[in-house]
């Protein structure tokens, strides 16, 4: 244990150095380290890494970037509080996003959302991450540019499904644009998996009462009511998320948005039925709470899902 201490002080003194190849030379062993040794990533974290790692996230040296980005979001699947405790951090991640067009590194890019999705396991993050705007706004700006990496695309979801967590966060998504970037990817984006990422952003955001004006605006209803549709093939977990955005709608939304739900037709009903007989635990909870909705068995309130 002595022996691994020496090396993470020795590697962060070396971060710290006037020599460009020294430093890069550090940066590629704490990725390493902080890739194959879990218990290593605490001690680094306490050595000092990670203000120099968070500096180099600004670095025009995309080696040297991704490696910091790399090595952040190895420490974070262990030691999350190091990382939110250092000052500056969240501003050298949305530096990184905010950049993915043009300067940043793509797997620079793809690390960094992924270490947000990491610190957001921990709830009480959640507001702190989501209260960050220009983090937010650069995460959608991933998703609705035409040409991003599959990958940046994944990572950009899951770091916007956990910040759609927390429910306060959720009108913010919304004032940036985010249903509409997101209803513009399921119907662009055929791939399985990213519709299946898609739609379970979606299903949080539509729970708040800002989501029914902004779901309308790209006819979210008739997209999430095609995904249903037994005849369009979608996959189960996207046919859940599709019931779960549905349930939320009716339970946050009025009128309007009940009716139009009730008018669905009948192959997306049978969809709902089929996650009702097929799907998982909470599934079938949310489908049979939606079935009620549709055929005028309930109202919003009494759904307890």
């Amino acid at each position: 244990m002595e022996v691994k201490h020496r090396t993470a002080r020795s590697l962060v003194k070396k971060l710290g150095s006037v020599s460009e190849i020294t430093r890069s030379e550090a940066l590629a062993e704490l990725r390493l380290m902080t890739k194959n040794d879990a218990e290593s990533r605490l001690i680094i974290a306490e050595a000092g890494a990670i203000p120099y790692l968070a500096e180099t996230l600004y670095s025009s040296s995309h080696d040297s970037q991704d490696n910091a980005a790399a090595t952040l979001l190895n420490i974070s699947i262990s030691s999350r509080a190091p990382l939110m405790s250092t000052r500056g951090l969240l501003d050298a991640i949305s530096h990184v996003l905010r950049h993915h067009a043009t300067n940043s590194s793509p797997s620079a890019v793809q690390s960094s959302a992924a270490t947000l999705y990491s610190l957001l396991v921990d709830d009480s993050y959640r507001p702190i991450i989501g209260a960050k705007r220009d983090i937010a706004y650069s995460l959608i700006e991933i998703i609705k540019r035409p040409n991003s990496p599959p990958r940046s695309i994944k990572d950009a979801l899951k770091a916007l499904f956990g910040i759609a967590l927390f429910p306060l966060n959720r009108a913010g998504l919304i004032d940036l644009g985010a249903a509409g970037a997101l209803f513009s990817l399921v119907l662009k984006d055929g791939r399985v998996g990213i519709v299946e990422d898609t739609t379970a952003v979606i299903a949080q955001i539509a729970g708040c009462e800002e989501s029914e004006r902004a779901f309308w605006k790209v006819s979210g209803v008739k997209v999430l009511e095609d995904l249903l549709d037994v005849g369009t093939g979608s996959s189960e977990r996207t046919k859940e998320n599709a019931v779960g955005a549905l349930l939320n709608l009716v339970r946050c939304g009025g009128g309007g948005v009940m009716r139009e739900v009730k008018e669905m037709r009948p192959g997306a009903v049978e969809g709902i039925k089929d996650v009702v007989e097929n799907g998982t635990a909470k599934g079938k909870s949310k489908a049979i709470a939606l079935l009620k909705a549709v055929e005028g068995g309930a109202k919003k309130w009494d759904f307890a899902v």
